[in-house]
């Protein structure tokens, strides 16, 4: 800031000293230089009556000087995003062997292969995650192994909703599937209707 009102101060007192070469006072106030058509308050100086071209006074114009000092006072970059936080290799090792697991149920076999898909989407660049959302990952594929279908299917749910906020591809991914087998569920349910007339409700 002190470099600054210096260069602005002296635009002002060559200004001034081009129209009239009126005296000009250099002035010291609160530890910043100052230039003044008046006597200083305090210490100071006097300074010699000269006339300059006007392009050189138009150089030191206010307006001028901020414009040459803004990318100097500009602020500091914006910070680079942060790295994506992935599964590791033992990690993923460990998901491939639960993925293949007979002794899991179709859905949750379906949702460990999903997960390790998801980890090598991740490995590529794929998503924005952190280490909390491979956190929520993680509890959801331990409870696979729960006795609970609800807790299962639960911890399915947060795990895909935690997915489709980091990875919005693999949002419309999961979006795609779950109405993919809300049709094929009514299909059977109709099939299975059809195959046995009592159970259709009479009109």
């Amino acid at each position: 800031m002190k470099v600054v009102h210096w260069v602005l101060g002296l635009g002002m007192a060559c200004g001034l000293s081009g129209v009239g070469a009126q005296p000009v006072w250099k002035c010291e106030v609160a530890g910043q230089v100052r230039y003044s058509d008046r006597p200083c308050e305090a210490a100071g100086q006097p300074l010699p009556a000269r006339r300059l071209q006007p392009n050189v006074a138009g150089g030191l114009a206010p307006e001028a000087v901020r414009a040459a000092l803004a990318p100097a006072s500009a602020g500091s970059a914006p910070n680079a995003p942060a790295a994506n936080a992935c599964p590791g290799d033992a990690e993923i090792r460990d998901m491939q062997t639960r993925g293949n697991s007979t002794t899991l149920g179709d859905a949750e076999r379906q949702f460990m292969q999903d997960e390790l898909r998801r980890a090598w989407q991740c490995r590529k660049g794929q998503g924005r995650y952190s280490e909390s959302d491979w956190a929520v990952s993680r509890a959801a594929q331990a409870t696979q192994s729960n006795n609970g279908d609800r807790d299962r299917r639960d911890a399915r749910l947060r795990a895909e909703a935690m997915h489709s906020a980091a990875d919005p591809d693999e949002g419309d991914r999961i979006a795609r599937r779950r109405i993919a087998d809300e049709r094929l569920r009514a299909q059977q349910e109709w099939a299975r209707r059809g195959q046995n007339p009592a159970s259709t409700p009479t009109p």
